[in-house]
């Protein structure tokens, strides 16, 4: 599975960006999508996540702000962050679980995509 990010960029406090992950390749279906973000310094964290059937989960840490969305026509993924703050400025990576043949799953990950929130 291919995934390419998009939609990262500069933005003042307050502002709103929307990212996007498009997977493509061999698979049977995507089932869970997720975001996660890396800080310089920082490990990589989760910051929203949504399974097949739309069900969504976000950190403490965006909660209110962001909003996952998923396209399944078009197997994709969106991150809409909204009230950005300096301390969102990270590189967003998008994660893919799809399911393979044989019963089995797989794991990718995207480029990453950065994103910079100024004061």
């Amino acid at each position: 599975v291919q995934l390419v990010e998009s939609g990262g960029g500069l933005v003042q406090a307050g502002g709103s960006l929307r990212l996007s992950c498009a997977a493509s390749g061999s698979f049977f279906s995507i089932k869970v999508m997720d975001w996660y973000r890396q800080a310089p310094g920082k490990q990589r964290e989760l910051v929203a996540t949504i399974s097949s059937d739309s069900t969504t989960n976000y950190a403490d840490s965006v909660k209110g702000r962001f909003t996952i969305s998923r396209d399944n026509a078009k197997n994709t993924v969106y991150l809409q962050m909204n009230s950005l703050k300096p301390e969102d400025t990270a590189v967003y990576y998008c994660r893919v679980t799809a399911a393979q043949a044989m019963g089995l799953t797989s794991l990718s990950w995207g480029q990453g995509t950065q994103v910079t929130v100024s004061s």
